[in-house]
Order: structure tokens, then C-alpha cells, then sequence
């Protein structure tokens, strides 16, 4: 089975936290939340998040990837924490799966893991910084290689699904999209 690890800063996004943990659930893969500290995570409109377990100790664990929700500040404070940059990094260089929606493909660029890479963002995130090396997108979703990126709130479900199905194949993402009734 699939591990993936969701960290949840304070100010994080709660649609996108909420849908990339539901939908890989639906899925039957292994989601881990873990909260940058101990307690309760309060997201930027005010919906309270429980963590699984705290960061330091999800780190003692291994995932094949790593999702990180967008929402400001909470990318802010996903970027700023080494533990996560380092964490983006070994996974990275492992080979496995690093993955950001809304303001949080910023921590990847500050990683070092978006060069040579096409990625999208939030607009005025990406797009304002103009990085060098990097092939910025308009599109919703973006997936190149095993650095998976998204726009925002309403690109959510579609980030989500596409996560399932770096994982799990096109079958899983269809019976999970199915069951969801969106057409």
C-alpha cells in the first residue's frame, strides 16, 4: 500500500488539505497528517485540523510521497521549516513523489526540486517569481515526472485524483472519481 505524508501548518488551505486526504483515502492509500507542532491546526478560515501525529514523529516513518497543501501563511510556514525542505529534498533525490497545490509549490522551488521542471501555482506566486530554469503553467494540474503541482481551491479534486493515479494507476483514479458523482 501506498504512504503518503500531508503536513498541516497553521493559515494551510482546508479545502485542499481535506480533499487530498479524502480523496487518498477513498483510495486506500495510507495518509499520514502531521501537524508542523503538537495540537490543534488551525487552517486560514478558521477550520480547526487534527493531526495524526506531530511532524517529528511522521519523519521517523518513509513515504513514497509527500503532499504539501497551499493557503497562506501556511505555505510560509512550510517553507520556512528545514524539516520540511529537507524532507522535499531526500524525497526528491530518492526518486519518489514530492507534490504542492496553491502557494506551496514555493516550498519545492526553495527545495531546489522545480529546476528544469514545468509547474504551476496560485497565480502571483510562480508566475511573480519568474524562476530561473523553470517552465511555469497555467494549466490546473501539472505533473512532470515525480513533481506534481496544482493551482488552488477549485483545482483541489483534480490534483487529488491525479495524485491517485501517480500512485495507483488510471483504474484507482476512475473508480474514486466515479464514486464521487461529478458529472
Amino acid at each position: 500500500m501506498a504512504k503518503v505524508l500531508v503536513p498541516l501548518a497553521d493559515g494551510c488551505e482546508e479545502l485542499e488539505a481535506v480533499t487530498i486526504i479524502d480523496l487518498l483515502r477513498r483510495a486506500g492509500i495510507e495518509v499520514t497528517t502531521a501537524g508542523l507542532k503538537p495540537g490543534i491546526v488551525r487552517a486560514s478560515r478558521g477550520v480547526q485540523l487534527v493531526p495524526d501525529v506531530t511532524l517529528d514523529v511522521a519523519l521517523q516513518d518513509s513515504y513514497d510521497m509527500v503532499v504539501l497543501p497551499g493557503g497562506m501563511p501556511g505555505a510560509a510556514h512550510l517553507k520556512d521549516d528545514p524539516r520540511i525542505l529537507d524532507l522535499v529534498r531526500r524525497m526528491a533525490a530518492a526518486g519518489k513523489y514530492t507534490a504542492a497545490i496553491c502557494a506551496a509549490p514555493t516550498v519545492l522551488l526553495e527545495a531546489g526540486v522545480l529546476a528544469g521542471r514545468q509547474a504551476t501555482s496560485y497565480p502571483g506566486f510562480l508566475d511573480a517569481l519568474n524562476p530561473p530554469g523553470v517552465n511555469v503553467s497555467a494549466a490546473p494540474v501539472v505533473a512532470d515526472g515525480t513533481v506534481i503541482t496544482s493551482r488552488g481551491p477549485g483545482t483541489a479534486m483534480d490534483f487529488a485524483l491525479t495524485l491517485i493515479e501517480a500512485l495507483q494507476g488510471a483504474e484507482a483514479r476512475a473508480r474514486v472519481e466515479a464514486g464521487l458523482v461529478r458529472a
